[in-house]
């Protein structure tokens, strides 16, 4: 039998126009979650994620510093490839679109859409946005005739540019997406896409004339041409797979996952039509989630309401930022960012639910036991009641994983903690280390016992969203690391006999920081 495919996850590649801010930050972290959930469940993941690098905005950017283009770009990408770096981002490869690797796989993939009649030379007469560099027809403006602030300053052009027939394909990508509608989740979104199909697609202009944009990569058919950096961009995910090098252990990709901002018509349109007319199989599944808002505002450079997510997370530690942005979105859905918000989640969930946690259980180990975990002779309706929920939160937080329900998964763990934390107040260990009684003993083993084997299932739980936290209770509880849901999901008590560790503060108060 053939390997199995790699489970294939890609993120949208950042545009080099710009530092990493919250939004950036949060799809980094969302794809993350999904590929460690994908690999604690045995999975082999491949997780791709890199920069966009051409385009006329990249162009002007570094014509302002004075400096070139690669040059320009050389620095970006340091930036958000260090947010890689301080997020704990488990991506297996970074692409660069200036890459020659990338660069042979455009002109491969344009070169047979040429050969075969897909692209041909016209002229255009109209409206272009520089903001976004596209061109743009009457429909795309507002009422009254103006032109939505989206698109920048508008001015009129005429120039000769290769067209990609993407209008001939419309009736097959309507067919396509009603046949198959889980393509795009949450499933809402694909009814915006056919939403959009009711109007007539246009062909799309797939090249820059050198003499306005020399920063691009040219076209293998025409030299004095570059390649439109959407048509570049979106190559990245076939090129990073290895695909048209003959590894076909990745692709399809299994989920791209990217901002309702370039779902229509990048990704569910061009996207789609690209691969199909070059006979490659599309993507099983677009992953698409919304905008993080500030009082309502879509948070963009634009306005100046970003967050520097390398700020929050060097302040109050990598894991606990992504927490925050696992458990306040839901996946599709825009979510409110205020600094209230996530000191609540930092102090309450992390700092009395979670710290505290490990701080009795490491403490009370170290005190009633010489710090090694006692055996289990007995077990009674408390610890009973613990085991059994743990069994139907694993079943449940296994269940939302699958769904991309992150955030509820986390509810659930969370309430798991707490009910660790209230067996405690019922077991009471501090009262039972000064009974003389053996009984008493018996029972002050069996909590140790208990409150140490949940919170390393607790940890093991948290693993996808919070590995370095995940791995350093791990390792306080004297036991190496472990994130296999089959393997260490399981109520066996096999923190038993393990030396824990001294008492640790995991999150700290805010004014000691």
């Amino acid at each position: 039998m053939p390997p199995m495919k790699a489970f294939y996850l890609t993120t949208a590649i950042d545009y080099a126009n710009g530092s990493p801010h919250l939004g950036h930050a949060y799809e980094k972290v969302l794809t993350d979650v999904v590929a460690r959930f994908q690999r604690a469940q045995g999975r082999e993941v491949y997780f791709l994620t890199g920069l966009d690098e051409h385009g006329q905005k990249v162009q002007q950017s570094a014509g302002k510093k004075g400096i070139s283009p690669q040059a320009f770009c050389d620095a970006i990408a340091l930036e958000f490839q260090d947010l890689c770096l301080n997020l704990s981002i488990s991506n297996d490869d970074y692409i660069r679109t200036t890459e020659e690797r990338h660069k042979q796989v455009v002109g491969e993939i344009q070169q047979a859409l040429f050969d075969k009649g897909e692209i041909y030379k016209g002229r255009y007469n109209g409206f272009y946005s520089a903001r976004q560099e596209q061109f743009l027809q009457d429909k795309d403006r507002n009422e009254d005739g103006s032109w939505p602030e989206i698109f920048g300053d508008v001015f009129q052009i005429s120039e000769e540019n290769y067209y990609f027939r993407l209008s001939r394909y419309q009736d097959w990508l309507i067919r396509f997406l009603k046949e198959n509608e889980d393509f795009i989740f949450p499933r809402f979104r694909q009814k915006q896409v056919l939403e959009f199909l009711k109007e007539p697609l246009n062909d799309l202009c797939i090249s820059r004339p050198k003499s306005r944009l020399a920063w691009g990569i040219p076209l293998p058919f025409d030299q004095d041409y570059v390649t439109y950096v959407w048509f570049d961009a979106l190559i990245n995910y076939v090129t990073g797979s290895g695909y048209m090098a003959g590894d076909t252990s990745r692709w399809p990709a299994d989920y791209h996952v990217i901002g309702k901002d370039i779902m229509v018509p990048a990704h569910s349109i061009y996207w789609p039509i690209m691969l199909h007319a070059c006979d490659i199989p599309l993507p099983r599944h677009l992953l698409v989630h919304g905008f993080w808002t500030t009082e309502g505002a879509k948070m963009s450079k634009s306005t100046g309401n970003t967050v520097n997510p390398l700020h929050l997370a060097d302040r109050f530690g990598t894991d606990s930022f992504r927490y925050f942005v696992t458990r306040e979105m839901k996946v599709g859905q825009d979510s409110d960012f205020t600094v209230e918000q996530y000191m609540r989640r930092y102090t309450s969930d992390l700092g009395n639910d979670l710290g505290n946690l490990v701080n009795r259980v490491l403490n009370m180990v170290g005190r009633y036991a010489g710090g090694i975990v006692p055996g289990v002779e007995v077990e009674e309706e408390p610890e009973g009641e613990l085991k059994d929920l743990f069994h139907s939160t694993h079943g449940k937080v296994v269940e939302l994983g699958q769904d991309f329900q992150f955030h509820t998964a986390l509810e659930e763990i969370f309430q798991f903690i707490r009910a660790i934390n209230r067996y405690a107040e019922i077991r009471a260990p501090w009262k039972l280390a000064r009974s003389e009684r053996a009984e008493d003993r018996i029972l002050l083993d069996t909590a140790l016992a208990t409150l140490a084997e949940g919170l390393r299932l607790a940890a093991v739980w948290l693993w996808p969203v919070m590995p370095g936290i995940s791995e350093k209770i791990q390792t306080l509880l004297g036991l190496e690391a472990g994130f296999d849901i089959a393997e260490n999901l399981v109520w066996d008590y096999r923190v038993v006999g393990k030396s824990v560790g001294g008492k640790t503060i995991l999150f700290p108060r805010p004014e000691s920081k």
